[in-house]
């Protein structure tokens, strides 16, 4: 090997040269891979040699880093919405293979400077630059709401950039270059943050793979995109569908599309018109107090008029439809725009203003543009000839040898305020001028001073301001006396029922859909449409507009993509310590009661105050309740998924521990009232002996309340962590117990025949087999009886019945033996036996006692007591005994509403209804169904009960349709 340096000829193996002593080997500094050692170039990423490697402080501005390194500890540890940013000089190598590396880099930088730029004026990270490219993101480590749209909007200002300067290297060079761009949006998990800005994070899914796989694919000169970036960007940017792409790794085909332009829309509102809007409710008040400052301002009194609210509320449609009344006709209407990355651009909602009024479209080039600006303000008067300069320069059509380029900053300033004040003055003298400003809390510094000098001119003028903005914006008019503020809430439910009537239209499927998306969404308009749309996205919906209907159970609904980005770029702009605390709140869960809250979050109690009156302001959070406790909720539910779900696993479980202990210690002689929370956080804690034994006290609590639902999902989610827990005798018993509870609400879940309740005491009885419970092995064995009995094997059931009693017998247990007798007198009446079943309910009756039986209904699915009396009523009735089958079946429904239990009373009404009916009772057989029925409203979850009550309705139904001489009893 020769040496670089002195060209002595070193052994194969040397790393040093033995006559110099330079270094033989190199590596990459960017990298990492080995390098020849007179090569010029890496021959994996084409890394110049010997170039220091670049951090990310080098090279992303110093605005974005403060921001970035200010709330460094707030934004580590997340999960975060982006979009991913990979683009590449195609065929660097051989356009630099045979250069001087000094010549190289001045082809190759100036091309990684305008990625990059291109990158930070959208306000994205450039995370990695790989010698002939960059990776970048967009929605971390900061959140954006509209991370898609300024992925988008960056790739197609650095395609142009290149274009550009492709010109220059032709004429220097006598080369060409072209850049390829790949785009995909989807999660990431940022770990830490360095104080050079390098990022560590981890890609959920194929974040990253897929934005890489389309800039690999993308032709020279173009960029590609996915389907998850153009759903985020729809309307904002303009495609062609490249078709189904197969990519290495994933089963289906992906779907591509080249960014061909940005579209027409720059507001959510423009996108959302493009797709068709939706029905305008419920805004008739604050339609009505526009309209009042309207008539003030046409009399000569200008006016401010502020809409203010949180996103996705309407405010922006609400001056759409003001704007396109006829409450406006003689107007003259100018509408600006404040963008989410136009903060560090002075002066470009007044650009956005001067284009509405000189009616200067995308179309129009510099000499387009100075013909209409020097036109128009001639037109309107002469004597503003001098205002020409300062509208150019603010539409970016000056020439360069202008003199207003010499001005000092203060002067540009000055002269650029009473130039648009002059203009907007002079033409409200013509007619009067409604000025609409939206999305204020993004505005930049220039044009804020310029409004509030505005401000001060309104009074004796024609002109309307009209502005709108979220909670957190801050301005100084308040006090003015032609300010008036209008507060714009979510619609109330029956304005966003009726939204939603527009948008699903009247199919019976969509009814409970459209509930449970009001009562998620709180109302809110942009919220209620986005999650229709995911609906549709996930074929949930068919159909169209107006005419969906369910295809299938939307299960837990998801927050869609555009809902989750608007509320998580929201929590990324609180101050760290108060976006830490809304985490923790959301951990505890929507309702967050401030003992709780305090004792899990390292911040003192003042500062802990500050902070949620601070979560009050930007409306996250309000107080629900000031008495016995002080406790606070989320205003919505999805405000809530957003902040839990960015919190990461490993802290996330430490506060759901930390939240256990504290209930522990804050609630220690009330334990039961929180059982379910202890429960909750039990389990999301991972705390395994914990969780079972709050799931077992849950499922019970909710089982004795006949929340049959509740009840199963508790003890499956007990029996599911017991099976992580070592196999002990202690744990073998609780999976045992656990199994003979699930019994019970399982039967009125399923239905007593259901091949669920079945395997459910089978295991049970097996359990108990395996342990040597006998006594615990009763319960189980008594509801395979049921199951037989159910599904009609009477042999089999009087087999089984028999069994248990020789048990109950030889145990001397009087609660197995009432039991026992309970699973006999129901086969031997089921067989036709009413005279073998009769000494049976005797002795159930003689066995009963309320006080020590009356919970049997939560082990055995009803109440022995009542059962042994409405079946004593069945067989007085086959029997021959009418009136005394009345009396039991009537003193069975006494007890049944005493005890409370829905399944018995449930049973107890069929039984009294089936009597009247074989008494050819009537008027009385109706009235008992319609009992039934108005029960049937709370039988969601007693699905055993359900066939009995149809059958009772309908024989209530056919005797009002028959007329009174249809024999009840014959059917």
């Amino acid at each position: 090997m020769k040496c670089p340096r002195c060209q002595h000829e070193n052994p194969p193996a040397a790393k040093f040269c033995v006559e110099c002593g330079a270094a033989l080997a190199r590596n990459c500094t960017r990298c990492g891979a080995a390098m020849p050692p007179a090569a010029k170039f890496c021959p994996e990423c084409a890394h110049p040699a010997g170039t220091a490697p670049a951090t990310p402080a080098s090279y992303t501005p110093r605005h974005l880093a403060q921001r970035i390194l200010d709330s460094r500890s707030a934004l580590e540890g997340e999960r975060k919405q982006v979009t991913v940013l990979f683009a590449d000089l195609k065929g660097s190598l051989e356009l630099i293979a045979d250069r001087d590396p000094d010549e190289a880099r001045k082809i190759l930088d100036p091309v990684l400077e305008r990625m990059m730029e291109a990158v930070h004026h959208y306000e994205g990270t450039v995370n990695e630059v790989r010698g002939d490219g960059i990776m970048a993101l967009f929605g971390a480590p900061l959140a954006h709401e509209d991370h898609a749209v300024r992925g988008c909007y960056a790739a197609l200002r650095m395609q142009q950039a290149v274009r550009r300067y492709t010109e220059e290297v032709r004429r220097a060079y006598g080369v060409e270059v072209q850049i390829r761009v790949g785009l995909n949006s989807g999660e990431v998990v940022v770990r830490a943050i360095g104080g050079d800005l390098r990022m560590d994070y981890a890609a959920v899914g194929q974040t990253t793979h897929l934005a890489a796989r389309m800039e690999q694919l993308a032709t020279p000169g173009t960029t590609r995109l996915t389907a998850d970036t153009l759903a985020l960007a729809e309307g904002y940017i303009e495609v062609k569908s490249i078709g189904p792409i197969p990519v290495k790794g994933l089963a289906q085909p992906v779907e591509a599309y080249e960014l061909t332009g940005a579209g027409a829309a720059r507001t959510r509102l423009q996108a959302a018109r493009a797709r068709g809007l939706t029905r305008f409710v419920g805004r008739d008040t604050e339609f009505d107090q526009i309209r009042r400052a309207v008539e003030e301002t046409r009399g000569g009194r200008g006016q401010i008029v502020a809409v203010v609210g949180e996103p996705g509320v309407g405010k922006s449609r609400l001056y759409y439809e003001f704007i396109h009344s006829h409450h406006v006709q003689g107007w003259l209407v100018l509408e600006a725009g404040s963008v989410s990355y136009g903060k560090a651009t002075p002066y470009l909602p007044l650009a956005d203003l001067l284009r509405s009024y000189f009616k200067i479209d995308a179309r129009d080039d510099i000499r387009g543009i100075r013909v209409k600006v020097t036109g128009g303000l001639l037109t309107l008067d002469e004597a503003l000839k001098d205002t020409v300069p300062v509208a150019l320069w603010l539409l970016d059509a000056l020439p360069d040898d202008s003199p207003f380029f010499k001005l000092d900053p203060a002067e540009r300033r000055r002269q650029t305020f009473a130039t648009i004040k002059r203009i907007l003055l002079r033409e409200n003298q013509l007619h009067p001028l409604m000025l609409v400003f939206e999305d204020l809390h993004w505005i930049d510094n220039e044009t804020q001073a310029f409004l509030d000098s505005l401000v001060e001119s309104l009074p004796a003028s024609r002109v309307l301001l009209a502005v709108n903005y979220r909670p957190e914006y801050r301005h100084g008019w308040a006090n003015k006396t032609y300010y008036r503020q209008l507060r714009i809430d979510p619609l109330p439910p029956e304005s966003a029922e009726d939204l939603l009537d527009a948008l699903l239209g009247p199919d019976p499927s969509t009814e409970s859909l459209k509930r449970q998306l009001i009562e998620r969404t709180q109302g809110s308009p942009l919220f209620l449409e986005e999650s229709v749309r995911t609906l549709v996205e996930i074929r949930a919906l068919v159909g169209e507009r107006g005419a969906y209907r369910l295809a299938q159970a939307p299960g837990a609904l998801q927050v869609p993509a555009t809902v989750q980005a608007i509320i998580a770029a929201r929590i990324d702009r609180l101050d760290p310590e108060e976006k830490r605390v809304l985490q923790a709140a959301a951990v505890i869960g929507t309702h967050v009661p401030f003992a709780l809250l305090r004792a899990i979050v390292d911040v003192g109690e003042e500062a802990l105050r500050r902070c949620l009156a601070q979560l009050q302001t930007a409306e996250f959070v309000y107080e629900a309740q000031l008495f016995p406790d002080l406790e606070y909720a989320f205003k919505h539910a999805l405000t809530h998924e957003v902040a839990y779900g960015s919190v990461l696993q490993d802290r996330r479980r430490a506060l759901h521990g930390a939240i256990v202990e504290a209930i522990e210690r804050l609630y220690a002689d009330r334990l039961p009232e929180h059982v379910e929370r202890l429960a909750h956080h039990a389990a999301r804690g991972e705390d395994l002996p914990k969780a079972v034994r709050y799931l077992r006290e849950a499922g019970s609590r909710a089982a004795s309340r006949s929340a049959n639902q509740e009840a199963v999902a508790y003890f499956e989610q007990a029996l599911a962590f017991l099976e992580a827990l070592p196999q002990t005798t202690d744990t073998l018993n609780e999976v045992l117990e656990i199994r003979i509870a699930l019994g019970s609400p399982l039967v009125a879940l399923k239905g007593p025949g259901s091949e669920e309740v079945q395997q459910t005491y089978m295991r049970a009885v097996e359990m108990a087999d395996r342990l040597g419970a006998h006594a615990r092995r009763f319960p189980a064995l008594w509801g395979l009886w049921f199951v037989n009995y159910s599904r009609g094997r009477y042999p089999e059931a009087l087999e089984a019945g028999e069994r248990l009693l020789e048990a109950a017998r030889s145990e001397n247990d009087t609660g197995q033996l009432l039991e026992a007798h309970h699973s006999l007198w129901p086969t031997l009446i089921a067989m036709g036996r009413p005279s073998q079943a009769m000494p049976h309910l005797e002795q159930g009756i003689a066995l009963y006692d309320r006080e020590r039986h009356g919970n049997y209904a939560e082990i055995y699915a009803h109440d022995p007591g009542a059962c042994c009396r409405w079946h004593r009523g069945m067989a007085h009735w086959l029997l021959g005994y009418p009136d005394r089958a009345l009396s039991g079946t009537q003193d069975a429904c006494r007890l049944a509403e005493e005890l409370k239990h829905p399944q018995t009373m449930a049973i107890g009404i069929f039984f009294n209804v089936w009597v009247h009916c074989q008494r050819g009772e009537r008027g009385l057989a109706l009235r008992a169904s319609n009992g039934l029925a108005l029960l049937r409203g709370n039988m969601h979850s007693h699905r055993g009960s359900r066939p009995r009550i149809r059958c009772f309705v309908s024989c209530s139904l056919r005797e009002r349709a028959l007329g009174p001489s249809t024999n009840c009893g014959s059917d």
